[in-house]
């Protein structure tokens, strides 16, 4: 018997929830729309209509995936942030939420006052805070930088998806060194590092503790040896005035604010996000 969309649909709901997948509605409109070639938008237009055995097939094994723990946006290959789409693989962390005030932030920032300003998105990872900063600021020039080729090839992938070649580059960039001779003067550094203890990874949800690249996650003993890296050896890549933004993660923010502190920075703030968890340091050289 021919099934409609909202068949398939039912279905894989009625399948993640009895899972215990939290997002189930959300998840089941992503499977399905991306097992029939769809936008979640057309998907729900077209719920009423009939589907094709292969779209049924297909769903098949992406349903099995996710039951089996892989993240639904790994399985996909896409997610959105910042109101962008943005291309991920295994080799990049999924953008999370959080994340956006990190974006917010720097927009702010730079609003009104340097509407040209030249960026870094430092441990850049799928490129989608500096993606969204160039979006939100037309005239902003961005460098999106990491240590993985595999994610500057998903960065490349941001930048052409999002139509930001113009503006948007990408390179190869260890933070843990010092920068590359060329690389230039930026009148804003971000930069979400891996923050995770070490020993506190074990502890992670497995969806993240199995799936995202322990590379992207891994802060070392404290959490803290990437921004130590960046305070020391990055810090001459901003111009007089130029800001600096750290995503951090939970519990660390006071120590961070120290260590910039310690470092020269003026006017250190903590901004919390949505969910009252102290998420981004900024301040000023």
């Amino acid at each position: 018997m021919a099934k409609r969309y909202n068949d398939l649909y039912i279905s894989a709901r009625k399948a993640l929830r009895d899972a215990g997948v939290e997002a189930y509605n959300l998840e089941a409109r992503l499977l399905v729309a991306h097992a029939a070639g769809k936008t979640t938008e057309t998907l729900t237009r077209d719920m009423m209509l009939y589907t094709s055995d292969e779209t049924e097939l297909r769903l098949a094994p992406l349903l099995r995936r996710r039951l089996a723990g892989e993240p639904v946006a790994y399985i996909t290959g896409e997610w959105e942030f910042y109101g962008l789409p943005v291309k991920v693989s295994r080799d990049v962390l999924i953008p999370r939420i959080d994340t956006e005030l990190l974006v917010d932030i720097a927009v702010r920032a730079l609003r009104g006052r340097k509407m040209d300003a030249r960026v870094l998105d430092l441990c850049c990872g799928s490129g989608c805070i500096g993606c969204a900063i160039a979006h939100e600021l037309p005239a902003a020039r961005v460098v999106l930088a990491d240590v993985s080729a595999e994610a500057l090839e998903v960065c490349r992938e941001n930048v052409k998806l999002n139509s930001l070649a113009n503006r948007v580059t990408c390179m190869e960039a260890d933070v843990t060194k010092a920068p590359p001779m060329l690389i230039g003067n930026f009148d804003l550094v971000v930069c979400n590092p891996p923050y995770i203890p070490t020993d506190d990874i074990i502890a992670l949800d497995p969806s993240v503790r199995d799936w995202e690249p322990r590379m992207a996650l891994d802060g070392g003993s404290d959490g803290l040896d990437y921004y130590r890296a960046v305070l020391k050896l990055w810090k001459s890549v901003l111009r007089h005035g130029g800001l600096l933004m750290f995503e951090v993660g939970f519990g660390e923010a006071e120590e961070v604010q120290k260590l910039m502190l310690m470092n020269g920075f003026l006017g250190v703030e903590i901004t919390r996000d949505t969910g009252g968890v102290d998420r981004v340091v900024s301040g000023r050289i």
